[in-house]
């Protein structure tokens, strides 16, 4: 990712983390003045969820440090770092929505309905809605694994506040409280599913997980008339940064000069077709045709 990417990520997290606050205090103001003490529990809560957006700002800080010695390769996998946190977040969550709704089912109680608090829920659902769909399409258009991370995160926000409306409206129309824990359980699940996306993308990049298939670098690099055949092929890395290394038997007359040039060619047809930060390292192997091992006789 380039570093004006890595500074509209910034901005992103920045847009993200004063929503989630202005959510946060709208919920608190309206808790407070209608007196229920469950809207501004929600209302710290959504305070709290700023504090993944501030996860999300160190790691691109650190992600956005230059190539030293230390690490020759970079220091994206701070994002990714980053990532698996907000997903550990996410799971602290959904453990918490958990077991609060089994709680529930031994001491149920009925929840307050009013009016305030349905229009109060709308809003901030409203908000969040807007807050992951604009979060999550900015990190698919940047490749950035922090913004994804962060916008399931915010989207357990939605969850929750979906449960509690559903809750509160089939209580206002006479169903039993039981339907709160029910709900809760069902929006537990959805948080479940939300942090294991965040896990299985980002420790695929931690455990070198292929990253571009085989038959696809196999069908770019045979383009080369040059290349007679191709071999021992490996990926790794992240969508906005792979790192490629194959194989190749070329004419074993070809000149140093010529497999040089051959080598860039094959790295720029790899950077236009799979990966403009695609780096490939391309090992050369002799190639040894029927007429080369006559004329060596």
């Amino acid at each position: 990712m380039s570093s004006n990417n890595l500074e509209r990520v910034k901005k992103v997290l920045l847009i993200i983390l004063l929503a989630n606050v202005f959510v946060a205090i709208l919920k608190i103001l309206i808790g407070s003045m209608i007196k229920s003490t469950s809207l501004s529990a929600d209302g710290f809560h959504s305070l709290s969820d700023g504090s993944s957006n501030i996860v999300g700002l160190i790691g691109i800080w650190y992600a956005a440090k230059p190539i030293d010695e230390d690490h020759p390769y970079g220091h994206r996998k701070f994002e990714t770092l980053a990532g698996l946190f907000i997903g550990g977040m996410l799971t602290f969550v959904g453990f918490s929505v958990l077991v609060s709704s089994i709680q529930r089912f031994f001491t149920p109680r009925t929840p307050e309905v009013t009016l305030e608090s349905i229009l109060a829920l709308i809003l901030t659902l409203g908000v969040n809605t807007f807050v992951s769909v604009f979060e999550y399409r900015e990190g698919k258009k940047l490749n950035s694994s922090i913004l994804i991370s962060d916008s399931l995160h915010t989207r357990s926000d939605i969850y929750v506040s979906v449960g509690v409306l559903i809750t509160l409206l089939s209580i206002r129309l006479g169903l039993p409280a039981v339907i709160d824990p029910i709900a809760s359980i069902i929006v537990a699940i959805f948080i479940f599913h939300a942090a294991y996306e965040i896990f299985k993308e980002n420790s695929a990049v931690l455990v070198d997980s292929a990253v571009v298939d085989i038959e696809t670098i196999k069908k770019i690099v045979l383009k080369f008339p040059e290349v007679k055949d191709i071999h021992r092929i490996r990926s790794r890395g992240r969508n906005d940064e792979i790192f490629i290394d194959l194989h190749i038997k070329v004419d074993s007359n070809n000149t140093v000069e010529q497999s040089h040039s051959l080598m860039h060619n094959i790295e720029d047809e790899m950077r236009k077709e799979v990966c403009e930060n695609a780096q490939v390292i391309v090992h050369l192997e002799p190639y040894y045709s029927l007429e080369n091992l006559k004329e060596s006789l």
